[in-house]
């Protein structure tokens, strides 16, 4: 029994020091760009207003998705909310352009993929609480259970755990952010 067991720690330390500074990240910001940029982009791009100034005039729906109850009281009239209102939705689109592009660059990887986890929680909390999630359990979903198909529990963990992984380990070997570390190593 030894000898397999020798074999074993051995084939998978070989393993992890072959992949241990390139495998997680890389596939971390692949893993992003093949499953969630085009869906922020496309939320985003869903925010803008119309014409060229619609990066900072957004959309009526853009106000409904951010702050639902908050439209639904002044009947989706966005001339009666206030700067705030505006400003975080802004914000909140801009968001949705950079900072995905900002991770599959593996630019400033930490900051987005920190940026991206703050921003994959209040749109959690906006779809529970300010879209009616909460009150049904199947959008919800559950942990530990038997289905692991629930839009906000199970999914955005997925999408979290992806992006703490960048947190930790950074952008990796094929990003800006290494290019960036090497030429200001090689003007020291």
């Amino acid at each position: 029994m030894n000898p397999l067991i020798a074999l074993h720690n051995s084939l998978f330390r070989w393993l992890e020091t072959l992949m241990e500074p390139w495998f997680l990240p890389t596939l971390a910001r692949f893993t992003f760009a093949a499953t969630l940029l085009i869906y922020f982009w496309n939320s985003a791009l869903l925010k803008l207003g119309d014409g060229i100034l619609g990066i900072v005039q957004p959309s009526v729906g853009a106000y409904a998705q951010i702050f639902p109850k908050k439209m639904e009281a002044v009947t989706y009239d966005i001339t009666q909310l206030g700067w705030f209102e505006w400003a975080v939705v802004v914000a909140g689109t801009w968001a949705e352009f950079i900072l995905p592009a900002l991770i599959v660059l593996g630019l400033f990887t930490r900051l987005s993929a920190i940026g991206m986890i703050g921003f994959v929680v209040v749109q959690s909390l906006t779809d529970l609480y300010g879209h009616g999630g909460i009150e049904h359990p199947e959008t919800i979903g559950a942990w530990f259970d038997r289905l692991p198909d629930g839009a906000i529990l199970d999914q955005r963990l997925f999408w979290i755990t992806v992006l703490a992984i960048l947190v930790v380990k950074g952008a990796g070997p094929l990003s800006l952010d290494r290019l960036w570390l090497e030429r200001r190593d090689a003007q020291m």
